[in-house]
């Protein structure tokens, strides 16, 4: 009698530690709860945050029980933070350049994926009121211009459109301040700091109304490529490369074309 009491025992043990969810281990090797609980980190430029973001929830509708982080920022920062190692499991770069700092050493789990395109435009207050037509324009005197540092991707496009400008010869723009993404830059033009800013056309469109755009050919010379991959210490790669494929589709395709993104 003892004994069938002791296995009584152990069989209601074991059902309660079922019943308080313990967690298992999928085939790739991501930790999910009881309930089927998936969580992701997704480092993206911070061009992307309105694209992301939406795709973020469209994301977790197609997938319930789904959670998606974004940690949005300059595309140089975001990726030391992955080489020192910062829990990230996708990373969407708004250049090749910053995803080849991570993908070079091996820190992604497969090559990175093309997914947009995008272009410069001078972001000015709304109606112009420096009266700005071309980039020749940014170097008068006293006017107020904001780029961004040149080892963030809107930098280095704004050096290659600056340096193909006058047919070749270049021109010398001297910024009043160097910001460490597009979304800094945008926002001191919005505010009043500077009278312009060099940043990506999505910006100014997703900007609802409080800057105008103005184009110039020379931004054709710095074209900006957009790839994305799946980190390689993600803890649900699964997830993961959902949400990249995701990105990819005619879905996301059509949240990245509405906000102003080019085709990869």
């Amino acid at each position: 009698m003892r004994r069938v009491a002791a296995a009584v025992v152990g069989i209601l043990v074991a059902v309660l530690l079922s019943a308080c969810g313990a967690t298992t281990t999928g085939a790739a090797g991501s930790a999910s709860s009881a309930s089927g609980q998936h969580a992701i980190t997704v480092f993206a430029a911070a061009s992307l945050k309105q694209t992301f973001t939406e795709l973020g929830q469209q994301f977790k509708a197609a997938h319930p029980g789904t959670a998606v982080a974004f940690s949005f920022g300059g595309s140089s920062d975001l990726a030391a933070q992955v080489d020192n190692g910062a829990p990230a499991d996708v990373f969407a770069s708004a250049d090749t350049k910053n995803m080849d700092k991570v993908t070079g050493p091996g820190l992604a789990d497969g090559a990175a994926k093309d997914f947009a395109t995008n272009v410069l435009t001078i972001a000015v207050r709304p109606g112009n009121p420096s009266g700005i037509t071309g980039l020749a324009d940014l170097t008068r005197p006293g006017l107020k211009l904001v780029e961004c540092a040149a080892q963030v991707p809107c930098g280095s496009a704004a050096h290659a459109a600056a340096k193909a400008a006058d047919n070749g010869a270049g021109v010398a723009l001297k910024p009043v301040s160097e910001e460490s993404n597009v979304t800094d830059v945008l926002g001191k033009v919005i505010s009043g700091e500077a009278d312009a800013g060099l940043v990506y056309v999505t910006d100014v469109k997703g900007a609802g109304g409080k800057a105008d755009s103005v184009p110039f050919p020379e931004s054709s010379a710095a074209v900006n490529r957009y790839p994305i991959a799946v980190m390689r210490d993600s803890k649900d790669k699964e997830t993961a490369r959902a949400f990249v494929e995701f990105v990819n589709s005619a879905a996301g395709r059509k949240v990245l074309a509405d906000a102003g993104f080019g085709a990869p």
